[in-house]
């Protein structure tokens, strides 16, 4: 068992996540130039925006909808993030998921399973196929999500060969649209699910992760997000947010967003306005601060186009980063309440990673699949890098906030705030971080095996087996794990 008030982190040097989706796929990327002559066609595509407004008389603020990551008032805290990564991160994921359900915890003087004590889950691209479903459907996706989602070949409803037509779609932004992806899902998985269906749930918070490729900034799915953009989340439907998280530039064409800012009154969130009157705010922060002011003020900015969440962040972990970098109070983003019966946090990084491949490095000719593929990873992976050690960090940091915070509470405040009267001890609180990565798999033949499957919408059978036992078996032997299943006995 850790000390009390210490933070156990590991995998810091896992191996960063790929943005792959296809090596047939990219022939249709290299047609970009043929695309341009093509200009003056009719559009083919279909990604017109979809998202309504905010009705008039809505309240100007978030409090409709469960935003907040953590608040199960409880003493164990839970959070997640999947990376992206096609069906190859959808599995891991799911991998996770399933030894989660397996495993039991005791929590608030009961026992359950972990899985049902996840408060929060974050997602890019493919992992959000799986954190959408899993926040749609609670534990019971531990039955069907292999049969309906990762035995499926999705890709046999995208467009994927080279031709003329699909040349066209490329010049009109991308060759697969809302026919596709977001179709197959609907009609597959989430049978036209909303967030209104996932806020009824009220655990786990989903935060699904897309790029706002004009502001070069994470776009986070959520009200907080949309009342910026006078819109509300809750009809909007889970399909479309996954998609917009999976937009591969040039496969996909970008999901469209309206913004509604000329239709609502709006109070910007005190943490951007500290943000945008503070030249030495951290980057991250100012970087989203902008972008919601660019939402609000700036008239010419009708539509927000969303791509990939893996060019901007793809750990899903930029959204909990500005929670706490914003904070204007030790216990943010929870209440005084939930950080006083909190008695330890664990947050499970899902990275479906793989090293760098392919035949780059082995001859002086350099192809332009090659050369357009490496550039891609290596903005991808160094911003991976970052984001990971900046949230470990804050993480620990954190931990050490709340304990002084604690320590300093009136013992009168403390049993207000805990409303039992129960014996507390300031100090007793352990944060875990466990990154599961591919290169934490001890044999290195199964890892191999792990880190060349592709990153596509399909999967043999027996790649998905091999992914969701491997799951499995990195987080049981994790040390952090283990120390935070102590933790709770």
């Amino acid at each position: 068992m850790p000390a009390r008030g210490t933070l156990a982190v590991d995998g810091e040097d896992s191996l960063a996540p790929r943005t792959r989706f296809s090596k047939r796929l990219v022939p249709v990327a290299l047609l970009m130039a043929a695309s341009v002559m093509l200009g003056g066609c009719a559009s083919a595509i279909r990604n017109g925006p979809i998202n309504i407004a905010m009705a008039a008389d809505a309240p100007d603020e978030t409090g409709a909808a469960p935003d907040a990551p953590f608040g199960n008032f409880e003493d164990t805290v839970v959070g997640l993030s999947f990376s992206g990564g096609g069906s190859r991160a959808a599995a891991f994921a799911y991998g996770v998921l399933r030894e989660m359900g397996r495993t039991q915890i005791s929590s608030a003087g009961r026992r359950s399973p972990l899985i049902d004590q996840v408060d929060l889950v974050s997602s890019v691209s493919g992992g959000s196929v799986t954190a959408a479903y899993f926040a749609l459907k609670g534990n019971a996706i531990l039955g069907d999500f292999e049969n309906k989602f990762l035995h499926q070949d999705v890709e046999a409803s995208l467009r994927t060969s080279v031709s003329l037509a699909n040349i066209i779609r490329l010049s009109d932004g991308g060759v697969n649209d809302s026919t596709g992806l977001q179709s197959w899902l609907d009609e597959n998985l989430f049978r036209n699910a909303t967030y209104k269906d996932v806020f009824k749930r009220g655990r786990p918070a989903l935060w699904i992760n897309a790029s706002d490729i004009y502001n070069r900034t994470p776009f986070v799915f959520n009200q907080t997000t949309f009342a910026s953009l006078c819109s509300d989340i809750s009809n909007f439907p889970l399909s479309e947010a996954v998609a917009a998280s999976a937009a591969v530039p040039l496969v996909f064409a970008p999901v469209v967003m309206t913004n509604y800012a000329d239709r609502c009154k709006y109070e910007t969130p005190g943490w951007a306005r500290r943000a945008l009157a503070n030249a030495n705010s951290p980057a991250v922060l100012r970087a989203n601060a902008e972008t919601i002011q660019r939402y609000r003020e700036n008239k010419d900015f009708k539509f927000v186009k969303l791509l990939d969440g893996g060019l901007t962040d793809n750990l899903g972990l930029t959204g909990i980063l500005i929670e706490r970098l914003g904070a204007s109070a030790p216990y943010e983003p929870m209440s005084e309440r939930e950080a006083v019966k909190m008695r330890r946090l664990l947050f499970v990084v899902v990275d479906a990673g793989r090293p760098p491949g392919g035949d780059w490095a082995k001859s002086v000719q350099t192809s332009a699949g090659d050369l357009i593929q490496a550039v891609a990873d290596t903005a991808v992976d160094a911003n991976v890098r970052n984001t990971y050690d900046t949230f470990a960090a804050q993480l620990r940091n954190w931990n050490k906030e709340l304990i002084e915070w604690r320590c300093k509470l009136p013992p009168d405040r403390v049993q207000a705030l805990l409303g039992d009267g129960s014996a507390w001890n300031c100090k007793d609180l352990s944060f875990h971080v466990v990154k599961v990565t591919f290169d934490q798999m001890p044999d290195p033949t199964v890892r191999a095996k792990l880190e060349a499957m592709p990153t596509r919408f399909k999967l043999e059978k027996e790649n998905v087996d091999l992914l969701l036992d491997s799951a499995g078996a990195i987080l049981r032997r994790n040390s952090s794990f283990q120390r935070f299943l102590a933790s709770s006995d």
